[in-house]
């Protein structure tokens, strides 16, 4: 039999190329999430080292209006999302005059960060669902295209009433779906989990940098100094 692959492909049955289809369409899908994600998660990490550098100098002048300049214009970080939300909050809560107390306006920027992580870790996860489902269904989709083959496979004996020729063509088919079931699979799998372990690091930044923010208005109001008075 011939194995090349425009033979396998003229041998397979319609059930067959159906699933090979699928597989390449699921292929391609993931591998642009692959490069997407991949690309977002870069520039998210590059401008994010790029403003803290930026924003150090401006938060020890107590400069906020050009501080949210700043976040502005690194608004692919993940950072500069959850400092702008603390920085606007901190400053709407003290210019409105009905706020007297000053721990009202570190927890309105407190809060602030805390909807504004949840907001962006939702926006890292984005597609990373579609690896997981791809990788999770992948194998069946092959293993629904091998069980196809081998009826194929013994159709063809029972017509022929045996020899490896009349069912060559029917295993050539399982085999073939089940290792693309197999190659579209691993690599989702592979790049979810990876993707994951990012997403799971730049929550932790997150909260580490709402933490300081936190701090940092506190400092600002005199709230700990007040405490530490009292």
């Amino acid at each position: 039999m011939d194995m090349s692959p425009a033979a396998l492909w003229n041998s397979m049955g319609f059930v067959g190329k159906a699933v090979v289809i699928l597989m390449v369409l699921m292929s391609i899908y993931s591998l642009w999430v692959m490069v997407e994600r991949f690309v977002v998660f870069q520039k998210a990490k590059n401008q994010s080292l790029k403003l803290l550098g930026a924003l150090s100098n401006l938060l020890t002048k107590a400069d906020y209006s050009q501080a949210i300049e700043v976040t502005k214009k690194y608004k692919d970080s993940h950072l500069a999302k959850v400092i702008a939300a603390g920085l606007l909050e901190f400053e709407a809560s003290r210019r409105d005059k009905r706020t007297t107390d000053p721990e009202l306006a570190v927890e309105a920027a407190r809060q602030g960060m805390d909807r504004t992580a949840m907001i962006t870790v939702a926006e890292l996860k984005e597609n990373l669902g579609v690896l997981a489902t791809i990788g999770a269904t992948a194998p069946f989709v092959g293993l629904f295209g091998t069980v196809m083959g081998i009826i194929r496979a013994f159709e063809g004996m029972a017509k022929s009433g045996g020899g490896i020729a009349s069912v060559s063509a029917g295993i050539a088919e399982a085999l073939l779906t089940t290792a693309g079931g197999l190659l579209v699979a691993i690599p989702a799998v592979w790049a979810y989990n990876y993707f994951q372990n990012r997403v799971d690091r730049f929550t932790v930044e997150m909260s580490n940098s709402g933490s300081e923010m936190a701090i940092y208005f506190m400092k600002e109001v005199g709230v700990g100094n007040e405490k530490a008075v009292g």
